[in-house]
């Protein structure tokens, strides 16, 4: 890891004579801070990426840290940790590693009936016969499948929408798994659809979507309880969820018996 110097032959540099650098191997907060005009003018996006350049001493190496430096919240720092550890790790580890990373990718499945991710056809809460089948919980993922399993308080089954309306992200409603939905409403006898989608406007809207396409079923239409979390003091509470909380207020009776 080296400061970029000035004296160095870099075209970038040489028209921006003004902006000073520490010595190659002093600490960053030796070098005098550039201007976020500065960096923008010379082609960097990131103060970060003008300051610090990486030396590699393999190409190997370095295309493996570019690898690992794609994965989300893992920087290149990160990458290069990530990378030397494999590297000093047993070769069988490391082929397992690889090889389970492959076979993920080469094999999974997304069961036909909830399209969760399985490793068959049809996933294993789909097949069990002991589950409720009458009553599906529409969810955004396979993590929020995962979260609600570990509750061990839900016995039905589930719906994997891929994702919320978004259009800011231009995420709209046939990108979801919403006619999948309506096509298992009207193949099954269900009873009751559950939202547990997340409280955001792009979760609100998706749940606003789906009650407007699902509103003409006989069946029981609900969504999971929005509140003040357990052990939560009110003065921290946000205005909305405590808004939320009183409105959708309960007997205390009735929160005695859940």
């Amino acid at each position: 890891m080296s400061l970029h110097r000035l004296d160095s032959p870099c075209h970038r540099c040489a028209r921006h004579p003004s902006l000073r650098f520490a010595e190659r191997g002093k600490n960053v907060s030796n070098a005098v801070s550039l201007k976020p005009l500065a960096v923008r003018q010379i082609g960097f996006s990131r103060l970060s990426d003008y300051l610090y350049t990486m030396n590699f001493s393999s190409k190997l190496l370095e295309d493996a840290v570019a690898e690992f430096a794609k994965l989300p919240g893992v920087g290149q720092k990160t990458a290069l940790r990530l990378v030397l550890h494999l590297l000093n790790q047993d070769k069988g580890d490391v082929e397992k590693f690889s090889a389970a990373i492959s076979k993920l990718r080469n094999e999974i499945q997304f069961c036909k009936v909830c399209l969760n991710i399985s490793d068959q056809p049809v996933c294993e809460i789909c097949a069990a016969p002991k589950r409720d089948h009458s009553m599906i919980c529409v969810v955004e993922d396979t993590r929020d499948v995962m979260a609600i399993e570990n509750t061990s308080q839900y016995n039905g089954v589930y719906h994997v929408l891929g994702g919320l309306i978004s259009p800011m992200d231009g995420i709209g409603p046939t990108d979801l798994e919403v006619d999948s939905l309506v096509e298992r409403l009207k193949a099954n006898d269900i009873n009751e659809v559950i939202f547990a989608l997340s409280a955001t406007m792009e979760g609100d809207t998706t749940i606003f979507y789906l009650h407007k396409r699902l509103k003409d079923f006989n069946i029981i239409i609900s969504t999971i309880a929005r509140g003040i979390a357990f052990g939560g003091e009110l003065e921290y509470v946000d205005e909305i969820t405590l808004g939320r909380s009183i409105a959708t207020r309960i007997p205390y009776i009735n929160s005695l018996s859940k």
